[in-house]
C-alpha cells in the first residue's frame, strides 16, 4: 500500500542502545529514529540542538558527517536491518552551514551492491528543501554479530516505539 502522495510507507528501523547516533540510552547521543522509505532508500527528521554546535548557530562538522554516515549505513541495511556494515570510504561536501534548531531531513540511497560491499549516497536538506551537505560511501559487511550467542534484541537492537517529541525531549535533558 502506497501513501496519499504516491511514496512508499514508512517503515521504522531498528534503534540501539548505545550508538552514538541512534542509542536512546546513550546519554550524549543523539537518539535519532530512521524509516526504511522505499527499497533501498531511508530518511530522518531531526532538529540539531545547540549542544551539537561548532560555530555559533551551526552544527559542528564532525556531527554532520555522524548524522551522513549513519543514513549512508541505513540505506545500504535497509532490505535487512540485521545485516551490519561499517563505512570503508566515507567523502563528504558540506555545501552550506547546517543550521541549529531548524527541522532537517537526512536521506540515504543505495546505489550498488555487491558481495559484501555497498555504495551509498545521502543528503541533509535544510528547511527550503536545499542540500546543507551530502556524501557518499563505500560500505562493508561488519564480521562478527551478535557476539558471544546473544540475540540482536538481548544486545539493544531493535524497533522501539516512537515517543512523542516532548518526551524525547525530557530524556535529552535527563528528566524522566
Amino acid at each position: 500500500m502506497t501513501e496519499p502522495d504516491g511514496r512508499e510507507p514508512r517503515r521504522k528501523q531498528p534503534n540501539s542502545r548505545s550508538c552514538f547516533v541512534c542509542g536512546l540510552e546513550n546519554p550524549v547521543g543523539l537518539h535519532l529514529a530512521f524509516y526504511s522509505t522505499g527499497p533501498g532508500e531511508a530518511a530522518c527528521d531531526y532538529v540539531a540542538p545547540d549542544h551539537y554546535q561548532g560555530y555559533p548557530g551551526v552544527v559542528h562538522g564532525g556531527i554532520v558527517a555522524s548524522m551522513l554516515d549513519e543514513i549512508l549505513g541505513r540505506a545500504a541495511m535497509e532490505t535487512d536491518s540485521d545485516r551490519f556494515m561499517m563505512t570503508a570510504k566515507l567523502e563528504i561536501r558540506y555545501r552550506q552551514p547546517i543550521p541549529i534548531g531548524v527541522p532537517l531531513r537526512l536521506v540515504g540511497r543505495l546505489v550498488s551492491r555487491r558481495g559484501r560491499a555497498a555504495n551509498a549516497t545521502g543528503q541533509i536538506f535544510l528547511p527550503d528543501g536545499t542540500v546543507g551537505a551530502e556524501a557518499e560511501a563505500l560500505l562493508v559487511d561488519l564480521p562478527g554479530l551478535p557476539s558471544q550467542g546473544q540475540s540482536l534484541e538481548d544486545l539493544g537492537w531493535k524497533v522501539y516505539p516512537d515517543e512523542p517529541d516532548s518526551a524525547r525531549a525530557a530524556t535529552k535533558r535527563g528528566v524522566r
